[in-house]
């Protein structure tokens, strides 16, 4: 085994290692997938951390985007607004 396939290996299992402590901590749905997507893809272009790290803030970002057509979609979209009382009837 060559010695820089080995570098990438372990700098791969480091950045998931540090995507999972992150995700787990924090909030970020989206974000674990999106950093070993991310992260093979890196590693093909020799930045492995730094493509685990967009990958986290593109899959982040594309989970809440989903989220909110989600709850925009469960919001009755025909509801009919009140109609105010007419002033002059009470009079």
């Amino acid at each position: 085994m060559e010695t820089g396939s080995l570098r990438g290996v372990l700098l791969g299992t480091a950045a998931l290692a540090l995507t999972l402590a992150i995700a787990t901590s924090a909030e970020a749905k989206g974000c674990i997938k999106g950093a070993i997507v991310g992260g093979a893809a890196g590693h093909l272009a020799h930045h492995t951390l730094l493509g685990a790290a967009a990958g986290c803030v593109i899959g982040h970002h594309e989970a809440a985007k989903k989220e909110k057509e989600r709850e925009q979609q469960n919001e009755p979209a025909n509801a009919a607004p009140v109609a105010a009382p007419d002033p002059g009837k009470y009079q």
